[in-house]
């Protein structure tokens, strides 16, 4: 069984975003190969940035190019989308788990008739249906939905897949039906962006790798360690609620409930013990390693490989042997 494909993607700088790499992945895999699936971009940049799609063997892409896109909620572009999904017969419709995502998937089902789901990590057509998986109660159990009917859209939680290998092909571009939207339909247009204080790695929510420290560090001029293990794996920086309330580190480093929710490869939790809220934030993390000098700390029962013993030890032992490894 085999799937045909519309992949909705995001731009960022004029480029593909890393979620819609991810979507494109997922679709390829859905569909058995490049020819089940079209791409679809909107906004000014559209139609220089089809091309992207063609690395990955994705040669129909449908733009609707015209900087009012870059303005409009996805209220607006929902029936743009369907209108795109039903002309390429496409029966999956798949976006990125951003916030763009999460609103436009609600909104194309709605129009569509089509099941949905939200924060999607695994997927798989097979003889029983179309069956989804995604974690649910704060990442506390995962769940497996089958979604019922001819047509289905989702959201794919960020880093649950892996983008394709390149497959350079020509890109066949060709216009969407889409309407200009009036005036008074206009959302406010992003004109700036300040960087926050989030380390000198990548950004924490996008990080492939994250490195986060915790109380277990004493003291806050304790906190190069993480750092310095962060800066060799080419890692974010992020911490626990308790070293953000005492200052250590801005609030930005928050992973939690009440910070961020992240979802790497690879979740390195240091000096954590591992209360729920700061579960519920990296508990999706496809692996999390743990080091802990106390061997009953919650953050054991969530982690695939944990190390007991004086973090002040090991954690130096391990960035010395990253960075030989890697020849930093």
């Amino acid at each position: 069984m085999s799937a045909r494909v519309l992949v909705v993607g995001e731009l960022r700088d004029g480029h593909l975003a890393d979620p819609t790499l991810e979507s494109v992945g997922s679709a390829l895999a859905l569909a058995g190969g490049p020819e089940g699936v079209v791409g679809f971009l909107a906004g000014a940049s559209a139609r220089s940035a089809a091309s992207e799609y063609g690395r990955y063997g994705v040669a129909d892409v449908r733009v609707a190019e015209s900087g009012s896109f870059d303005s409009v909620p996805p209220a607006f572009l929902a029936p743009v989308v369907v209108a795109t999904a039903s002309e390429t017969r496409s029966d999956t419709i798949v976006v990125g788990g951003t916030t763009f995502g999460r609103d436009l998937t609600g909104r194309v089902a709605a129009r569509w008739n089509a099941a949905a789901a939200n924060g999607v990590t695994e997927v798989r057509l097979t003889g029983e249906g179309f069956l989804v998986r995604r974690p649910v109660f704060g990442g506390r159990a995962t769940e497996t939905l089958r979604l019922e009917g001819p047509r289905r859209v989702l959201s794919l939680r960020p880093h649950s897949f892996s983008a394709p290998e390149e497959k350079p092909t020509e890109v066949r571009v060709t216009p969407a039906a889409a309407p200009e939207p009036a005036p008074g339909l206009l959302g406010p247009k992003r004109v700036a962006v300040a960087p926050i204080a989030s380390g000198a790695g990548p950004g924490l929510t996008d990080a492939a790798i994250v490195v986060s420290g915790g109380r277990g560090l004493r003291a806050p001029e304790n906190f190069h360690l993480v750092e310095e293990l962060a800066q060799a794996l080419g890692a974010a920086v992020g911490a626990s609620r308790a070293v953000t309330d005492a200052g250590w580190r801005p609030p930005s480093f928050q992973v939690g409930q009440t910070g961020k929710t992240v979802s790497p490869q690879l979740y390195i939790a240091v000096g954590i013990s591992g209360a729920i809220q700061h579960i519920v934030g990296m508990v999706s993390s496809r692996v999390i390693v743990a080091i802990n000098s106390d061997a009953t700390a919650p953050i054991f029962k969530v982690a695939d490989y944990g190390l007991v013993g004086d973090l002040f030890e090991i954690v130096p032992a391990l960035t010395a042997e990253v960075r030989r490894v890697r020849g930093l």
